[in-house]
């Protein structure tokens, strides 16, 4: 009991003083592929339907305090819209430290399609919103206030915030190249986009600042589709992530499989801050239950195992997404799978949309 409340004396000075004096950096999830407005808004709509994206996710459960974060988004793809684009809502927020510090983002995301050629297609993405950090001082426990046999018993000299909420303007924008083969055996798409455009301040202290550094993300997915001829054929899909966010590099490579709707896939993480780099081994599993042609809901779960790092013995990581897919919806008339053809430059018409399947 002693040493667990020692730890949670320490975690919660050094939490305090991330988010009063040091530039934050925002949470990785491991299913990337399943928040994708998370981390680029040009794949508001890369789909056509509504979806609905939820994710939970705990880090490090073996620590005193552990780090729960939740994210909603749900984006709809119709080609009717002006721009044929999509519109979307992203919510995360963020619960480390037994919800003594508090983050929560919110965003309106929009996207334009750009047609390129009939197997070729562009979207343009910008999120408008907003950040927000909240504090309960009262929770917190310095070790100035502790007395060796009766506990915290005295007022603490650390310096108390002018405030227990800050919110900020917070923007974004991206682009992603969209494509397919011929015989649609193969599509993808290859994004770059930049978050907090304008690094918004978060301190809690008017007399400093703390500023959320501007990341950037690049990223791309290749989704082998063999068996063309079979009813369940096997989708294999390789993806990357990459992140910059001050100084603090991350990268994850992947692969995942999927047949009769059952999901299998294996990830490698790497995250480099200027000291030794900390790996992780993530694996996932799930399945796809499809009500009908234009209902279906998709759950995974995946584990990080720790294998490398000063964070071995943490408990790794725990995450779940569900997501709820509705396809044929359309807000602005017709049908949101029929709109949008693409006529490719050499002035044929291709017959149909270039709608890459989403894993």
């Amino acid at each position: 009991m002693k040493k667990s409340f020692t730890k949670l004396v320490i975690l919660s000075i050094l939490a305090l003083w991330n988010v009063m004096t040091a530039a934050s950096q925002d949470l990785n999830y491991t299913q990337y592929f399943n928040a994708p407005l998370n981390y680029n808004p040009a794949a508001t709509g890369l789909t056509t339907g509504l979806k609905g994206r939820f994710l939970f996710r705990d880090q490090w459960p073996q620590l005193p305090v552990d780090f729960k974060s939740y994210y909603f988004s749900a984006d709809l793809g119709d080609r009717s819209l002006p721009g044929a684009g999509g519109l979307g809502l992203v919510l995360v927020s963020d619960n480390p430290g037994y919800g003594m510090i508090k983050t929560m983002t919110m965003g309106l995301t929009v996207a334009i399609r750009i047609p390129l050629t009939a197997y070729l297609t562009s979207q343009v993405g910008f999120k408008v919103g907003f950040v927000q950090k909240q504090l309960t001082w009262t929770d917190f426990v310095f070790t100035d206030q502790l007395d060796r046999r009766l506990g915290a018993i005295y007022q603490t000299n650390f310096t108390a915030p002018d405030g227990n909420k800050r919110t900020a303007a917070d923007f974004g924008a991206g682009g992603i190249l969209q494509f397919s083969g011929k015989d649609e055996n193969v599509s993808g798409d290859f994004g770059l986009a930049v978050d907090h455009l304008f690094q918004p301040d978060i301190s809690f202290l008017l007399t400093d600042n703390s500023y959320i550094p501007r990341k950037w993300v690049v990223n791309g997915d290749l989704i082998i589709n063999t068996q063309l001829k079979d009813p369940s054929p096997l989708k294999i899909n390789i993806g990357f992530l990459y992140q910059n966010q001050a100084k603090m590099n991350a990268f994850q490579v992947g692969v995942n499989l999927v047949k009769y709707n059952i999901y299998l896939g294996g990830w490698f993480k790497s995250a480099i801050s200027g000291l030794a780099p900390n790996n992780v081994l993530a694996l996932n599993a799930g399945y796809r239950y499809a009500f009908t042609d234009d209902l279906s809901v998709k759950f995974i779960y995946s584990y990080d195992i720790q294998m490398s790092g000063s964070l071995q013995g943490t408990g790794g990581a725990h995450e779940i997404s569900l997501l709820i897919d509705v396809g044929n919806i359309s807000l602005f008339g017709g049908s949101s799978g029929k709109q949008g053809y693409i006529t490719p430059m050499n002035g044929s018409h291709s017959g149909r949309p270039l709608e890459c399947s989403e894993f």
